[in-house]
């Protein structure tokens, strides 16, 4: 006799072999769903045997509980003993598991159903990668494409959308976004002055900390903090709502009725932040330097009036104009990621939630990529 404990609970199986080769199997306990994934390598020694049995009985008499985790096992054996052409008596069986067995194997197992799971090797993955990566970026140039296009069609007057969705999106990209950036860009300018405070103190030069926040955050930090800032805010909305657009297949019915959902979903979208960034730059700008000058004030005894002066000194024309610029480009690629991940989501919920996170992701790289790029360019001009 043979016993093989399935469970470290009360499921338990022994096989018992007789003179007339037949091996009985003896199945006890408290079977459960959880016995689902049992091993089926005691029955592969028991079946290999010298000479093989001509016959499977089972017996279930100290049975006491049994569900699907018995149905499986039983399976596992009978087809064990199929392919070794052993013949199977399943009158020991309860009625419940004889009729499960019947339904089970009344419709055919389709070819191929079964495969084993292979785990790819690191070349292939690498591979697999690189081309899931090649179709990305074709799929994100044709968007751009198609994108530029619709634009042409709009300065020729024959792009199709409603003049009530680009306020709406210019609301939502605008007014609706004062308040995160002004908090925001006030801690910033908080920040950066704090930080400058401390190292100029040093040498007396606490009036410079108007220089450090006004050049610092018209040239760089208030259009890079603002486009990160919209990035996942109205970037992330972007993808969220043309997502959920394209699970619904609205996408598709826009399609099915000749409407381009390029023109009709995304050209306000992009319209309404390309519009609203400079604006929203100009006013973090404003916030930052009021967010320095009560650093200013409170920890070095600057007065606002001698601090605003030294920053409207410090300031040039040329500083403004560029981060406005810096902020226009921002907008159009935080509008284009989230719009281009919304249209490429797929068709479950759980890819509403992906689209998102790349969008967001897309984004801020592409800004970060962008900043550096400007700062080469006005390098070169001498802005």
């Amino acid at each position: 006799m043979v016993s093989s404990p399935i469970s470290a609970a009360s499921a338990r199986v022994s096989f018992s072999r007789t003179t007339d080769a037949t091996v009985t199997v003896r199945l006890a306990g408290e079977w459960s769903l959880h016995l689902t994934g049992v091993s089926d390598e005691p029955i592969e020694r028991i079946l290999d045997t010298v000479p093989p049995p001509a016959r499977i009985r089972f017996d279930t008499s100290a049975l006491r509980e049994w569900g699907s985790g018995l149905v499986a096992y039983v399976e596992i054996l009978i087809e064990a003993c199929d392919v070794r052409s052993i013949a199977v008596d399943r009158g020991g069986l309860p009625d419940g598991v004889r009729r499960l067995l019947d339904l089970a194997r009344a419709v055919p197992e389709t070819e191929g159903a079964r495969r084993n799971v292979q785990h790819p090797k690191i070349l292939e993955r690498v591979g697999t990668v690189s081309i899931g990566y090649e179709q990305s970026v074709a799929d994100s140039l044709n968007f751009i494409g198609e994108v530029i296009l619709a634009f042409g069609r709009m300065m020729r007057g024959q792009a199709r959308f409603r003049s009530s969705d680009l306020m709406l999106a210019i609301q939502q990209c605008g007014a609706d976004a004062l308040g995160i950036v002004a908090l925001i860009s006030y801690l910033v300018g908080i920040i950066l002055a704090f930080m400058g405070a401390i190292q100029l103190r040093q040498f007396g030069a606490q009036i410079y900390v108007a220089d450090l926040v006004g050049v610092g955050v018209t040239r760089e930090m208030g259009a890079m903090m603002t486009a990160i800032i919209m990035a996942g805010r109205t970037g992330a909305a972007f993808a969220a709502a043309l997502g959920t657009m394209k699970v619904t297949e609205e996408i598709d019915a826009l399609s099915t009725m000749g409407i381009s959902p390029l023109e009709f979903l995304v050209l306000p979208r992009m319209i309404a932040l390309i519009l609203m960034m400079p604006l929203l730059c100009l006013y973090s700008d404003l916030i930052a330097i009021f967010g320095g000058a009560t650093i200013g004030s409170l920890m070095l005894g600057i007065s606002l009036t001698v601090y605003l002066h030294e920053t409207a000194r410090s300031i040039t024309a040329g500083y403004i104009i560029g981060g406005l610029v810096k902020a226009t480009v921002y907008g159009a690629l935080v509008a284009l990621s989230g719009c281009m991940r919304g249209f490429q989501c797929g068709s479950s919920s759980s890819a509403v939630g992906e689209a998102t996170t790349a969008a967001v992701a897309t984004g801020i790289v592409l800004i970060v990529v962008a900043c550096g790029i400007f700062a080469f360019v006005y390098h070169a001009l001498g802005i």
